[in-house]
C-alpha cells in the first residue's frame, strides 16, 4: 500500500510540474506560418503550438510527433478528415499534406519534428518504420502513458535550445518511439487512422534518405521509381526547390553534423560515414554550408556544452 501511495504522490508531482512548465512557456507558443514555403525544413524541434485553423496544408520532410493534452484536433490528410484524440501520442510523416481544419477547444498542443534520416538511423522495428513511410497516422491506443508523455514533452520543450541537452532529447525520443513500436509488434493494438500510397516524390525521398551514405546517382533514384533521371530530377526540384544532388548533399551534411556533436568519431571517419568519398570534398562542402570547418563545428558545440552545464 505504501508503494502505491508513493507512486501516486510522484505522479501528482509530475503532473504539477508539467502544468507549471506549460504556464512558463505560454508566451512562446508557435503558430503555423501561412507564408511558409512547402518543404522548408523544420529540423529537430519541440514546440508548443496555438490551436488554429490552418489556411493551407503543411508539408515537410520530417517525422512529426503530435500530442494534444486537453482536446481533440481534426486534420485534413490529403482529402480525408481525421480526428486525433487527446492524451495519445501521434506519429506521422510530415511529407503527407496535413492541415488542421477543426478543433474542440483552443488549447496548446505539442509538436515535435525529427529529421527523417535521424528517424531511420534509430533502427526502430521495421513494422513501425514501414507504417510511417507508407503515410499512415499512428496513434498510441492507450492514454496510460499520458502523465509521462506530458512531463517528458515539457522537458524537451525546455531543453531544446540548450545544445548540451539535444543528445538527451534524441535518446528519449528514440526510447519513447521504441516503446510504441514494441507495443505494435507484440500486442498489435495500435491505431492507424489513415493509409496512403506513397507518391513518386515520397518514394524518391525515402530512397535518398535510406541510401545517401552510399555513392548513389540521380540515375539510381530514377531507376528505383521507374522514371528517366532527367524527369525524376525535374519533378523533384519542382517540389523540393533543389535538385536531387543538392538534396543528397543536404542529407549528408546533416548526418555529419549529428556525428560531430554526438560521437567521438574522427573527422575522416565522419566524412566517409555520411557518404563522401573524398575528405577534401567533405571539408569544402561542409565549410560552404556551415561557414566553418567540421573541427570548428565540433569545438563550438563542445564550448557551448561547457557553458551550459
Amino acid at each position: 500500500m505504501l508503494k502505491i501511495c508513493v507512486n501516486l504522490d510522484q505522479l501528482l508531482r509530475l503532473i504539477s510540474q508539467y502544468f507549471s512548465l506549460k504556464m512558463s512557456f505560454s508566451e512562446k507558443l508557435k503558430s503555423f506560418d501561412s507564408e511558409r514555403k512547402e518543404f522548408t525544413p523544420y529540423g529537430l524541434t519541440c514546440e508548443l503550438w496555438h490551436t488554429n485553423i490552418m489556411p493551407k496544408p503543411d508539408r515537410h520532410n520530417e517525422i512529426e510527433i503530435n500530442y494534444f493534452p486537453e482536446s481533440s484536433i481534426t486534420y485534413l490528410f490529403h482529402d480525408r478528415k481525421i480526428t486525433i484524440p487527446p492524451k495519445k501520442l501521434t506519429l506521422f510523416w510530415g511529407l503527407i499534406p496535413h492541415q488542421i481544419v477543426d478543433y474542440e477547444q483552443n488549447s496548446p498542443y505539442f509538436v515535435c519534428t525529427i529529421p527523417l534520416s535521424c528517424f531511420l538511423e534509430w533502427k526502430l522495428p521495421a513494422l513501425i518504420v514501414d507504417h510511417v513511410l507508407k503515410g499512415r497516422i499512428i496513434v498510441d491506443p492507450s492514454s496510460q502513458f499520458a502523465p509521462h508523455d506530458e512531463f517528458m514533452l515539457a522537458n524537451w520543450l525546455r531543453d531544446i535550445n540548450q545544445s548540451n541537452n539535444v543528445y538527451l532529447i534524441l535518446l528519449e525520443m528514440q526510447a519513447r518511439l521504441l516503446r510504441m513500436a514494441k507495443r505494435i509488434d507484440t500486442e498489435n493494438n495500435f491505431t492507424i487512422l489513415y493509409e496512403h500510397e506513397p507518391s513518386l516524390i515520397e518514394q524518391m525521398a525515402i530512397y535518398i534518405t535510406r541510401n545517401y551514405m552510399n555513392p548513389i546517382r540521380v540515375g539510381d533514384i530514377g531507376k528505383a521509381v521507374g522514371l528517366h533521371p532527367d524527369y525524376a530530377n525535374a519533378i523533384f526540384k519542382k517540389v523540393f526547390g533543389c535538385s536531387i544532388y543538392e538534396y543528397i548533399i543536404q542529407e549528408r551534411i546533416t548526418h555529419a553534423q549529428r556525428k560531430l556533436v554526438l560521437s567521438d568519431m574522427s573527422i575522416s571517419d565522419v566524412a566517409f560515414d555520411c557518404g563522401f568519398n573524398s575528405l577534401n570534398r567533405f571539408h569544402a562542402t561542409f565549410l560552404k554550408t556551415n561557414g566553418c570547418t567540421p573541427r570548428e563545428y565540433r569545438n563550438l558545440y563542445a564550448a557551448s556544452e561547457k557553458g551550459n552545464p
